[in-house]
């Protein structure tokens, strides 16, 4: 599963338009980044350090980035005016809805060698994501 999970991982890289004319893909960090603070929000940068193992000069880039996008936002930490928390913002950005609308199949049809079975694993995507969604399994795994 793991290695699966890798290689979609790829594919769906491989998938992501371009950001604002530079080269095609995005790095893996910010990915993972925003996977976070999707489960997490309003977490602190050290936080989203701490539970995706990334260093925090790699989260406080990657937030740097998604915030720019307008992906996510930041506001002080209530508690502790020092720190910032991290969220989705609730807006959908320009950059957002352009990755949105952008399909996977030349990703997909690179991936299998061909158009083939494009529609089977797609279909079988469209599944597994909507049985296995951000957020499902923090909420399954703790009741």
């Amino acid at each position: 599963m793991f290695l699966l999970g890798r290689t979609l991982m790829k594919i769906g890289e491989e998938a992501m338009p371009a950001p604002h004319g530079g080269p095609a893909g995005g790095p893996r960090a910010v990915l993972i980044v925003l996977s976070d603070i999707v489960d997490h929000p309003d977490s602190a940068i050290g936080e989203i350090a701490e539970r995706t193992g990334l260093p925090q000069s790699q989260v406080s880039t990657a937030v740097a980035r998604l915030r720019k996008t307008g992906s996510v936002v930041t506001a002080p930490d209530p508690d502790d005016r020092r720190r910032s928390l991290v969220r989705k913002a609730d807006e959908v950005s320009e950059r957002v809805a352009e990755v949105r609308a952008t399909t996977i199949d030349a990703a997909l049809a690179a991936a299998l060698g061909g158009r083939e079975h494009i529609t089977e694993v797609a279909d079988a995507l469209d599944t597994l994501s909507r049985h296995l969604a951000p957020g499902n399994l923090a909420s399954r795994r703790h009741p």
